[in-house]
C-alpha cells in the first residue's frame, strides 16, 4: 500500500492512495491553513469508522439482517499536551430497520473490533476504544 501527499497551497494538502481518490487536508486559519479540508486527525477517526462500519454492515448482511439505514457517531478524547494523541474513542452505532436482533449487532461489532478491522487493531494498542449501539425500528 502506498499513499501520495501533494501540497495544494501553504499547508493545505491532498492525499491519494492506491485507489487514486484524492482527499483534501488542511488546518484552521489560525495555524496557517485555509480551513479548506479535513484535519488529518479527523481522518484517523473517519478511517476507524469506515473500517468498522463496512465490517459490521457486511457481517450483518451475511446474517441476512436487513438494514434500512446505518449511521455511526464517533467521539474521541485527546491529551491536553502535544502531540495531543487520542486517549479514548467511543463508536456509537445506529441501526435502523425491522426485526434487528441485539445479539446479531453485538456479534458483528465484536468481530469487527477483534478480528477484521486493521484500524481498530492498530489504535486499540494505545487508545481505549469503546462501543455502544442503538436499534431503531424502521
Amino acid at each position: 500500500m502506498k499513499v501520495r501527499i501533494r501540497q495544494i497551497d501553504g499547508i493545505a494538502l491532498a492525499g491519494a492512495g492506491d485507489t487514486n481518490h484524492w482527499v483534501s487536508m488542511d488546518a484552521p486559519e489560525e495555524f496557517g491553513g485555509h480551513a479548506a479540508g479535513s484535519r488529518p486527525i479527523e481522518l484517523i477517526l473517519m478511517a476507524l469508522g469506515g473500517c468498522t462500519g463496512m465490517d459490521v454492515i457486511s457481517i450483518l448482511k451475511k446474517k441476512r439482517v436487513k438494514l434500512e439505514d446505518f449511521q455511526m457517531e464517533i467521539e474521541a478524547e485527546r491529551a491536553e499536551e502535544h502531540p495531543k494523541v487520542f486517549t479514548a474513542i467511543n463508536l456509537h452505532f445506529i441501526f435502523i430497520g425491522k426485526g434487528i436482533r441485539p445479539k446479531d449487532v453485538e456479534r458483528a461489532i465484536e468481530l469487527s473490533s477483534t478480528k477484521y478491522c486493521p484500524a481498530s487493531a492498530m489504535l486499540r494498542k494505545s487508545v481505549k476504544i469503546t462501543h455502544d449501539y442503538e436499534i431503531k425500528e424502521g
